[in-house]
C-alpha cells in the first residue's frame, strides 16, 4: 500500500522559514513525478511546486517563486520543500502528492498533510 507522510510543519514568524518533508513508501519513487499542494482556511486547495522523477525540472507558483525550492532524494524515497521568507499569507495546510502516468492510466497518491502558520 504506497504511502506519503509529510513531516517539517509548525509555527513561525514572517520572514522565517521551514523544511517539509514527503517520506514515501510502497511505491518506486523514482517512478512518480511529485508535487506540494496547500490548501489555506476557505480556500481551494492548490499547487505550490512540482518536481519531474529524475529531479531536473522543476516548477513554482508565482506567489512562491525564488522564495520555495522543491528537491528529492530517489536513494531516501524523499522529497523536500525548502520555504524561505515566509509570508502570513503562507499559511495554509501543505500537501505532497505523487503521480505516475502509464499510458492511458493515472496513478496518484496524496499524503495526509502538514500545518504551516506563519504568524507574529
Amino acid at each position: 500500500q504506497a504511502q506519503l507522510v509529510e513531516s517539517g510543519g509548525g509555527s513561525v514568524q514572517p520572514g522565517g522559514s521551514l523544511r517539509l518533508s514527503c517520506a514515501a513508501s510502497g511505491l518506486i519513487f523514482s517512478n512518480y513525478g511529485m508535487s506540494w499542494y496547500r490548501q489555506a482556511p476557505g480556500k481551494e486547495r492548490e499547487a505550490v511546486a512540482s518536481i519531474t522523477r529524475t529531479g531536473d525540472g522543476t516548477d513554482y507558483a508565482d506567489s512562491v517563486k525564488g522564495r520555495f525550492t522543491i528537491s528529492r532524494d530517489n536513494a531516501k524515497n524523499t522529497m523536500y520543500l525548502q520555504m524561505t521568507s515566509l509570508k502570513p499569507e503562507d499559511t495554509a495546510v501543505y500537501y505532497c502528492k505523487a503521480v505516475r502516468v502509464d499510458g492511458p492510466n493515472r496513478y496518484y497518491y496524496w499524503g495526509q498533510g502538514t500545518q504551516v502558520t506563519v504568524s507574529s
